[in-house]
């Protein structure tokens, strides 16, 4: 499954079956989560009705950068799109509790904001998901000026961060150009990895 795991870019208009739907969402709900804080939400986004909006809203980004890369408009057949949400408060208020040893909400205490690492989790899971459904999918971001826009259009509550969005669907390898990876080669472990010491 890993290594067939790759970035689609292009789908048909084949609608995802509920139950693999269900099967994917499933597989983020067993994400990771500091202090079993599960401080994440997931919104579906599927048929006409509420997919328009959302391509809508993203359209003008996309135009603004289509002279960097191929289109985006192949994505934009994918039946199925899952938003990750991270919520921040979820995890200061969990780790304000007795058996967690802070006394306050204080975000100092974090090193790294673990509520977009613990939803990025969820993310990764889809991900790997939809390659056991034998369908592709694609992780990218919600531009942040576009992040009110997204919460007024479907009623997402403030404290609510899109980390960015999954589309989920069958590929159409005929239409898929592909993305980086084309351009730039997967580092070596050689170069990834250092053993003991920088």
């Amino acid at each position: 499954m890993i290594k067939k795991r790759k970035m689609v870019r292009a789908y048909t208009d084949e609608p995802v079956a509920p139950e693999a739907r269900d099967r994917i969402l499933r597989a983020a709900n067993r994400a990771p989560s500091a202090g079993f804080s599960q401080g994440y939400a997931l919104m579906t986004l599927e048929g006409a009705a509420q997919l328009r909006p959302f391509w809508e809203l993203l359209h003008g980004y996309h135009e603004d950068e289509s002279a960097a890369g191929p289109s985006f408009e192949p994505v934009t057949r994918a039946p199925l799109v899952v938003v990750p949400l991270s919520c921040k408060d979820i995890y200061l208020d969990r780790y304000a509790r007795q058996d967690k040893g802070w006394t306050d909400r204080d975000e100092a205490h974090w090193p790294v904001p673990y509520w977009d690492i613990d939803t990025g989790f969820t993310a990764l899971l889809m991900l790997l998901a939809a390659v056991d459904e034998g369908l592709g999918a694609l992780f990218f971001g919600i531009p942040p000026h576009q992040i009110a826009d997204f919460r007024a259009l479907y009623g997402v509550p403030d404290r609510y961060v899109p980390i960015g969005a999954v589309a989920i669907g069958h590929p159409d390898p005929g239409a898929d150009k592909g993305g980086s990876a084309r351009v730039i080669k997967r580092r070596t472990l050689d170069d990834l990895v250092h053993h003991g010491r920088w």
